[in-house]
């Protein structure tokens, strides 16, 4: 599975902004893709997932309320719908994507297989 990610940008405080992730040869069963974020100095973290066979997803609290995970199956895509954003939400997003991934694992990155290459969202205020 390879994916590429796009969309980041350099927006301003209270702005949105989109970002795709386009997934190749995504398989049935319990595919998963996933945002992830990394700001400099700091450890990678969850920002969103969706499942790629029903419509469970899942939010990191510190983004819930602003931003939203969704998906195109017909186009293999999946969307960070990102708005109200803040200096805070500045970094590189990731996105990532694995099989099999239960509930409690969705959160943490060790458990995805595939990834993309980062994408650089700077909110400025």
């Amino acid at each position: 599975v390879q994916l590429q990610a796009s969309g980041g940008g350099l927006v301003q405080v209270g702005d949105s902004l989109g970002l795709s992730c386009a997934a190749s040869n995504p398989t049935a069963g319990r595919f998963l893709v996933g945002w992830f974020r990394q700001a400099p100095g700091k450890e990678r973290e969850f920002v969103a997932a969706v499942r790629w066979n029903d419509a469970t997803a899942y939010h990191a609290e510190s983004v819930k309320g602003r931003f939203t995970i969704s998906k195109d199956k017909a186009k293999n895509t999946v969307f960070l719908h990102m708005s109200s954003l803040k200096p805070e939400d500045t970094a590189v997003y990731y996105c990532a994507a694995g099989r099999n991934i239960i509930t409690s694992s969705v959160y943490y990155a060790r458990y995805y297989s595939y990834w993309g290459q980062g994408t650089l969202v700077t909110v400025s205020s």
